[in-house]
């Protein structure tokens, strides 16, 4: 029986992973800083951090890994201490890859990000193109695929660029598109809403993770959808299925990221530098090598995904507005200044 670690198993994205791999037959064992109370016979959690030595001890002793899923990380707009931040990253990714080198375990898959980058792109964005990241989590994923590259000759590691992973559940930022769009609220767009932002199924990239097991190599994947439309189409899209009265209003690009800058820096605003760049830029990454040498083939288009995601809001409010304890992407997030924004809309 296969047996892998997750990191950050009791998230959104490693929750999914982990009932993946345990329905293949696998066992599965995570380790996460929030609670994770899954039942499966073949599935162990532990609660605590990736840099505890002594955690680290006791899992790599109690268990052999054929794989480590490291998912695990925090967030810019959750821990405003961004040098745990940075801890958890960065150090955590070292501390990973060394408890895998002295344990023998050949492969590691990891997920990045595309806030590597914070800039509008004309054309799909490959492998080739160079990190500029704006903020301490794209840089905290930029220094943590550096580390893992670092170990090649010991580890072979996948590293996904992953952009924003969609399903039923998806929360966080997401959650304040999602009241706008359940209350019927006027919708504010920063531009024209033509631009384009890439998602990737949350089960496509579990997909993606099996496949991965096969590279006995270390590369950089860009990961995502086909076939992305533009925001305006995405949003009437969902607006459309979900009955919603929801109108886009469109206001200028300049003035509106300047306010939201602003607000940011205030501290009264949940979009941190990366999201007031990209909300009215263009990013689409080039998925050409990963279907070519790993055969990856999405399965989803973008507005399908967050249709998906906003159904779950939907059918589920009142037991989410009741979370504690649980993953940012799994809660919703605080609205700040665009609270009263919604309310005059």
């Amino acid at each position: 029986m296969a047996c892998y670690l997750i990191t950050g198993g009791a998230g959104f994205f490693g929750s999914i992973l982990k009932k993946y791999f345990l329905e293949q037959g696998a066992k599965c064992v995570s380790i996460d800083l929030e609670p994770d109370n899954f039942n499966h016979q073949n599935f162990v959690s532990y609660q605590g951090d990736i840099n505890d030595n002594v955690l680290m001890d006791e899992i790599f002793k109690a268990h052999r890994f054929d794989a480590i899923f490291h998912c695990a990380a925090l967030l810019a707009h959750v821990k405003k201490d961004l040098k745990k931040l940075w801890h958890a990253n960065v150090d955590g990714t070292k501390n990973v890859c060394e408890y895998a080198k002295r344990n023998n375990v050949k492969k590691i898959v990891f997920i990045s990000s595309n806030c590597l980058w914070a800039k509008n792109f004309e054309t799909n964005v490959s492998e080739e193109e160079n990190p500029a990241p704006v903020e301490v989590y794209g840089k905290s994923k930029l220094e943590a695929e550096k580390i893992l590259f670092s170990y090649k000759d010991k580890i072979n590691s996948i590293v996904f660029r992953s952009p924003t992973i969609m399903d039923e559940g998806r929360l966080g930022l997401l959650s304040i598109l999602f009241e706008f769009i359940d209350e019927d609220r006027k919708l504010p767009m920063v531009g024209n809403g033509q631009n384009r932002y890439q998602f990737i199924y949350a089960k496509d990239l579990v997909k993606a993770f099996e496949l991965a097991l096969k590279a006995d190599y270390t590369d950089i994947f860009n990961i995502g959808s086909d076939d992305v439309k533009s925001f305006n189409e995405v949003y009437e899209y969902v607006i459309k299925r979900s009955n919603s009265k929801t109108r886009l209003i469109h206001f200028p690009k300049l003035p509106m990221i300047f306010a939201m800058k602003i607000c940011f820096w205030l501290g009264i605003s949940p979009l941190g530098p990366y999201q007031y760049k990209m909300i009215a830029s263009s990013f689409v990454f080039d998925t050409t090598k990963i279907k070519q040498k790993l055969g990856f083939c999405p399965t989803m288009t973008n507005e399908e995904m967050l249709y998906r995601a906003y159904e779950f809001y939907h059918n589920n409010k009142e037991e989410i507005l009741k979370r504690k304890d649980v993953s940012a992407h799994n809660s919703v997030a605080k609205m700040g200044v665009i609270k009263i924004l919604k309310w005059l809309m």
